[in-house]
Formats: structure tokens, C-alpha cells, sequence
């Protein structure tokens, strides 16, 4: 058809595609092959929605701006991610994601957002108020059964569905080697890459399960560091065949298994690689490495591109690039979403920049077109089957799925069979005399006094992690005074020295540690000790319960010890 006639139809064509609200059977959400419909969507847009595919952006506080919605209708954003931030109450969280994907719904194609977290499960727990607060990944590794991670990986991804959010940076699966590291620690399922692998899979089955796209990380490993990638770029100094054969199972494993995503470390590998820039933008470890010699076929997102680790500075102090120039390295090494913790102007050198390239550098505009091509099919993959109307959160049913039903009683079954004695043979625990019970959460205070009635009670700092406070240390000797055993929940070396602190008063000392149990190899000579791995209430219970002997020890340690 030619004339007049053919170009009304081209138009109502592109109107259908392309602009107002969603229509059933139009634009993404139109019957076919994905490759086919991502392929007729990216050939209409312009070249600022092109671009906004690859970007994935976070807000302040817990209600977007219009700023974040301009993102969405004129530029097409691509993705949000929910930081802790912005989701202290999952209502208020689930309002805020309504809104923002009914506005992408509503915006050209009716493309929706990926709408990602951090909900790993334990410690990091990004979505707060009603979701589950679970054992965490090292609770799963030293109850050493699958079925533990799926079933988390399950709970979690229903709340999540639930809330809005259709994409988890989870399974973390790096390896427990340096146990006392601050930034990992107890994330890690464990030391053995096996046993991670088979976890972290198990544990992205159950996200998969409940319709929430898993993202493993920290590619290519974050395990074999103490320094924290968020304030500057970890250098770790093994060669390619101890990757191969040890941080890179995991991924061997998930990769072959199908997994749909998986996020990019800021982190430094100098003997594989030969350059000191972080594998996050490095073609080595993102194209040759994880696309052609591991097959993989899903989406690479970055870590957070304003972390010190992405733009690492020079032993001077000065930048060694900006972060536009991270985001234009980020593309051109292989990742296909540019991930931020903050809400870019629209005029941020970050994107002016990459818009620049995108129109002046056929080589660039290649890439970048292959990075949203590879977004968009993701979102046909596995958010097309949800339907528009279940991507938007149904505030009313909210609280009937939040916390999931059965969450609670399975989490506390996990929480007791993950525990773990130091040394079984020294249980049960059950002191005569004055008892002190001393941590750093107000939690444990609580569950130890229900155990111990007449004790008493004192409380400490949890920072500085590395060492306890002079003073905190001398009012704790006041309060040990005249007391014959101490109760001490340690959560990092600075709870152990309010334990040694004991042990060389003479006093009999308990432990209960959460987090890494790293901090447990300094204490052979203690009365007893068991280790949990989070700090939730169910958690401290499992804990005091195995430690009295009311429970069994079932867990089993999940790091070695460098005695």
C-alpha cells in the first residue's frame, strides 16, 4: 500500500506500538516470538528510549519525584532499583512501585520496568517493613540442604511478586574464603564453590519459581577480599586457573542452568586479566570470559556505578575517570544495564555522554542496541507472563501476602536446624550463680533474659566492627563485677574482645555468635559457644535453645578456621 493510505496505517501501527496506555495484543505485549517484538520495538523508538533501556536508576526517600517519571515517559527508562531507602515500610514501597509502572505502562510500547532489590535474605535486606527477616545464605549453608535454599529463595520471591518487584540481586554466591570480611561475611553460603553453586541455584530456582528474575553476584567473585568494593576497588591476586576452579563454579553451574541475569564486581583480578580496571568494565571478564568461554546468553547489570570500586582513584587521590566514564566503559566491556544508587538530571554528563557516542560512534550505537536488545528481552522472557495488571502491586491484598503464609514457620525451622556448637561436647550451657548478658542488639537482651530470669543486662556498640571502644570495654568490666558467668552475643572482632575481656576476669563465658562466625577462632577455651548467622529473633531463639540444650546442635560450620 502506498500514498496517503499506506502512511495512516504506518501510523496507527506506530500508535499502537508506541504510544498511550497498554493495550492487549499491541506493542510489547503484542502475541509472538520475543526476538520478534523486541526487535519491531527497538526499530521505533527514538534514540533517547533506545538509550533509557539500558539505565537503571534509584530515588530518594520513599516517594519517586516527577523527575523520576519524566525518566520514564520521555526517555523510556529501562529499570528502578529499591534501596533501603526507599522501602523502610512495604506499604509505602508498594505504592511507590505502582505508580512508577503504571506510568511505564502507560508510556510508548507499554514496555514495563524492571523494578530490582537487593532482598538476599539475613543481613541484607533492602525491602523492610513486613517482608520476612530469614536466617540468610550462611544459616542455609551450614544446614547444607537445598531444599532450605529454594524454600527461601521461594518465600522471599513471593513477597517480592507481592510488592512490585520483579527483579532480585540474589543469589549471592561468593565464597567464605576470607570469613572476617565486613562486606560478605555471612552472604556467603560457604567456602566450599560446590556447595555454593548447588545453594545458589536451588536458591534461584525458588525466585524463579515465585516469577522474580534471579541475579547472581558478584561476578567474577567477591569472596577472596576484606575490602569493601562499595569504598574503593579490591585487588585480588589469584591466577586464572584458582578462578576457574574456585570462584567461577558457581557460575559455571548457574549459567548452564539458565539463570536470567547476573551482576558485574567492581573488583580487580590483575594476574588473570593483566590490567587493573575492575572486571564491571572489563571486555576480558564480560565478553571473552562470561559470554564466549561460559556461554552465558542473560542480562549483565552492573553493580552501583557511583561505588568507589567503579571509579577507583589513584594512589594521589584523584579519579582515575568519571563516572560518565564508567558507564561508557560499562557498555563497550558488556554490560547491558547500567545500574545507579542515585537519580541522574536529565542533563548528567552520564547520560549526555553516552548519548553523544550512541549518535556520533556506529560501533557504540551497535553495542548499545545489542545491551537494550538483550533488556527488552528479558522483559518479554520473564515479566510478560505476569500480565500488566499483577506487574502493578494490588495494594489492597497487600497484607494477606506480606509476610508470605508459611514464611514465619518455615524460617524458624531453618533458623534451629542451621545452628551450630562450636564444640558439641561442652552443651548444654547452664551456668550457676550471677549471669551478665551482653550484646548489641536489644533483641538478644530480650530472648537471653527469657532464658536466664534474674540475669542481668548490658549493652554495647556494634561499630567500630574491628575492635571494641575503650570506654564501652570498662563500663562492661563494672557491670561483669561480682557476676560469675557472661552471656555474649558477638557479632564481629569487637564483640569477641568484651568475651576475651571476661574470659581473663575468670569469668565462665557463653557465646552466641551471629553474622560470620569467623570471630569464633580466637575463643577455643570458651564454656560453650554456638553460632547463628543472622541476628532475627528466631535466630537468637535457635541459638539460645541449642546452647541450653533445649534443641539439638544440627548445623554444621560452614568456613574453616585459620588456627
Amino acid at each position: 500500500m502506498t500514498g496517503a493510505g499506506g502512511l495512516l496505517l504506518l501510523g496507527l501501527l506506530s500508535a499502537l506500538l508506541l504510544g498511550g496506555a497498554v493495550r492487549p495484543g499491541t506493542g510489547f505485549w503484542a502475541a509472538g516470538d520475543p526476538k520478534v517484538i523486541a526487535s519491531a520495538l527497538l526499530d521505533r523508538m527514538s534514540d533517547e528510549q533506545v538509550l533509557g533501556q539500558v539505565f537503571m536508576l534509584a530515588y530518594p526517600g520513599d516517594t519517586p519525584p516527577e523527575l523520576m517519571f519524566r525518566w520514564i515517559r520521555e526517555r523510556g527508562l529501562g529499570g528502578v532499583k529499591i534501596f533501603g531507602w526507599n522501602a523502610e515500610s512495604s506499604d509505602k514501597a508498594a505504592a511507590a512501585i505502582a505508580e512508577l509502572q503504571k506510568a511505564a505502562l502507560a508510556s510508548p510500547g507499554g514496555i514495563p520496568l524492571l523494578v530490582a532489590t537487593d532482598e538476599e535474605g539475613g543481613w541484607i535486606r533492602h525491602v523492610k517493613g513486613d517482608t520476612s527477616f530469614t536466617p540468610g545464605n550462611m544459616a542455609i549453608g551450614a544446614s547444607g540442604r537445598p531444599y532450605d535454599a529454594y524454600r527461601s529463595g521461594l518465600f522471599i520471591g513471593r513477597e517480592l511478586a507481592a510488592l512490585g518487584v520483579n527483579m532480585n540481586f540474589a543469589p549471592v554466591v561468593d565464597l567464605a574464603t576470607r570469613p572476617r570480611s565486613e562486606i560478605i561475611g555471612p552472604r556467603a553460603f560457604c567456602v566450599n564453590p560446590m556447595e555454593a553453586a548447588v545453594l545458589g541455584s536451588a536458591f534461584a530456582k525458588g525466585l524463579g519459581d515465585a516469577g522474580v528474575i534471579a541475579t547472581a553476584k558478584h561476578f567474577p567473585g567477591h569472596g577472596d577480599t576484606d575490602l569493601d568494593s562499595h569504598l574503593a576497588l579490591p585487588v585480588i591476586r589469584i591466577d586464572e586457573k584458582t578462578l576457574w576452579n574456585r570462584e567461577l563454579v558457581p557460575y559455571r553451574m548457574l549459567v548452564g542452568e539458565g539463570i536470567p541475569a547476573i551482576m558485574s564486581g567492581h573488583l580487580c583480578f590483575p594476574l588473570v586479566s593483566g590490567s587493573t580496571d575492575p572486571a564491571s568494565l572489563s571486555r576480558f571478564f564480560l565478553t571473552d570470559l562470561l559470554r564466549k568461554r561460559l556461554g552465558f546468553k542473560g542480562l549483565v547489570v552492573t553493580d552501583d556505578l557511583f561505588m568507589g570500586g567503579a571509579a577507583p582513584t589513584l594512589p594521589d587521590g584523584v579519579a582515575r575517570w568519571t563516572v560518565s566514564d564508567a558507564c561508557l566503559k560499562a557498555m563497550e566491556a558488556g554490560d547491558d544495564m547500567l545500574m545507579m544508587s542515585r537519580l541522574l538530571d536529565f542533563d548528567d554528563p552520564a547520560w549526555t555522554k553516552l548519548l553523544a557516542a550512541y549518535r556520533a560512534n556506529p560501533e557504540f550505537r551497535a553495542r548499545v542496541r545489542e545491551a537494550a536488545t538483550i533488556v527488552l528481552l528479558t522483559k518479554l522472557r520473564y515479566l510478560k507472563s505476569w500480565g500488566p495488571e499483577a506487574l502493578v502491586p494490588d495494594l489492597a491484598t497487600l497484607h494477606a501476602r506480606v509476610p508470605a503464609p508459611g514464611a514465619a514457620e518455615y524460617f524458624r525451622h531453618e533458623a534451629f536446624r542451621s545452628a551450630t556448637a562450636l564444640d558439641p561436647s561442652r552443651l548444654p550451657f547452664r551456668p550457676a550463680g550471677r549471669i551478665l548478658v551482653a550484646g548489641p542488639f536489644p533483641e538478644f537482651a530480650q530472648a537471653a533474659l527469657a532464658v536466664y530470669p534474674g540475669a542481668r543486662s548490658f549493652g554495647f556498640s556494634f561499630f567500630p566492627e574491628s575492635a571494641a571502644r575503650p570506654a564501652e570495654l570498662a563500663a562492661f568490666d563494672r557491670a561483669a563485677a561480682g557476676c560469675d558467668t557472661v552471656l555474649i552475643c558477638v557479632a564481629n572482632q569487637a564483640g569477641m574482645d568484651f568475651a576475651e575481656r571476661a574470659h581473663l576476669e575468670g569469668k565462665k563465658v557463653g557465646i552466641i555468635s551471629v553474622q560470620s562466625p569467623a570471630p569464633l577462632e580466637r575463643v577455643p577455651w570458651a564454656s560453650a559457644a554456638v553460632a547463628v548467622y543472622g541476628f532475627s529473633p528466631e535466630s537468637l531463639k535457635a541459638g539460645l535453645a541449642v546452647l541450653t540444650g533445649a534443641e539439638p546442635s544440627e548445623g554444621r560450620m560452614p568456613i574453616l578456621f585459620h588456627r
